[in-house]
């Protein structure tokens, strides 16, 4: 038991979370299927092209690899690396997630699927695609079992980001490569997701990544330039709403005010597919200051 009697009473409620979560993770689950990109979901059109050019960007490092994604959510992109990779792994530490995924691609004849994946073609019998419930602060492989690890919109729900780091640095092989995508928060329409700890600036990033990986390159998408009125409008409204805190938390209400504020969005697809989206190769930006020009960043790292 963590709880006990120490010193001249018991611990306090404070001091056993600290410690519950130090050791064993948050107090409470939380919802993570809520917020997660999942097909069916409504999204705008840069959504779509977002989620495109992430797994877009990392497929040109898994070629032939043995490629982990860490915090998968259900699934969307594994798909899509297991067409170039020696192997994927998915691990995710939301049950509901790793149950659509395990549907797609590790279940696909059974005979109750839930609704999000009730037409979802069995695509994946014979891919080489492991699907886990797991822990980023704890993964459970051994040392050395894959080349590329990836973490995509996750950074910041982790409670202790340094344990993954040097557990991603603990699992890769030797010159293996870590990617870590992030929306970046010094981007002016920049707002918050439910559950999360702490954004990163691109410095912060990198000094996190520091004591495990070296030539650490940084990448951006999605410029943040100029906007036409209805943009201007709708980004007035958007800090608007986030000052007096009236932007929802999951995916689906917040669809709700983008189909309302935007026009016609379009349904998440079940898999990543080549050519689905526009896509715009990432550029190259510095690692030493705050990046307040893309909406989108990513971390390139090579293990020490």
């Amino acid at each position: 038991m963590l709880c006990g009697n120490i010193g001249r009473g018991w611990l306090s409620r404070r001091t056993f979370i600290r410690i519950k979560r130090e050791y064993y993770g948050s107090e409470k689950k939380n919802d993570y299927s809520a917020i997660t990109e999942s097909p069916g979901i409504r999204a705008t059109r840069e959504q779509v092209q977002r989620l495109y050019q992430r797994y877009r960007f990392a497929r040109d490092f898994a070629h032939s690899k043995d490629v982990m994604e860490v915090a998968c959510g259900s699934g969307l992109g594994l798909g899509y690396l297991a067409s170039v990779a020696k192997s994927v792994a998915g691990i995710d530490i939301d049950e509901k997630n790793i149950a659509l995924a395990r549907e797609h691609y590790c279940l696909p004849l059974i005979a109750n699927r839930s609704p999000q994946t009730a037409n979802r073609k069995p695509l994946n019998v014979r891919r080489p695609i492991h699907v886990a419930l797991m822990d980023a602060h704890k993964l459970e492989f051994p040392n050395g079992a894959s080349d590329l690890v990836i973490l995509f919109e996750a950074i910041y729900y982790l409670f202790s980001p340094e344990k993954f780091t040097a557990e991603a640095a603990r699992v890769l092989r030797e010159d293996g490569t870590l990617i870590i995508g992030m929306v970046n928060k010094d981007w002016k329409d920049f707002h918050p997701s439910p559950y999360t700890h702490k954004y990163f600036s691109i410095p912060e990033l990198k000094s996190l990544l520091e004591p495990h990986f070296k030539d650490i390159m940084f990448y951006a998408g999605f410029p943040a330039g100029k906007k036409g009125l209805k943009d201007n409008v709708i980004s007035l409204i958007k800090r608007a709403a986030l000052k007096v805190n009236l932007i929802p938390g999951s995916l689906e209400a917040r669809a709700y005010l983008k189909r309302i504020f935007i026009g016609k969005l379009v349904p998440l697809p079940d898999e990543i597919t080549e050519g689905m989206a526009p896509y715009e190769e990432p550029v190259e930006i510095s690692c030493n200051r705050p990046c307040r020009d893309y909406k989108i960043t990513y971390a390139v790292a090579t293990k020490k």
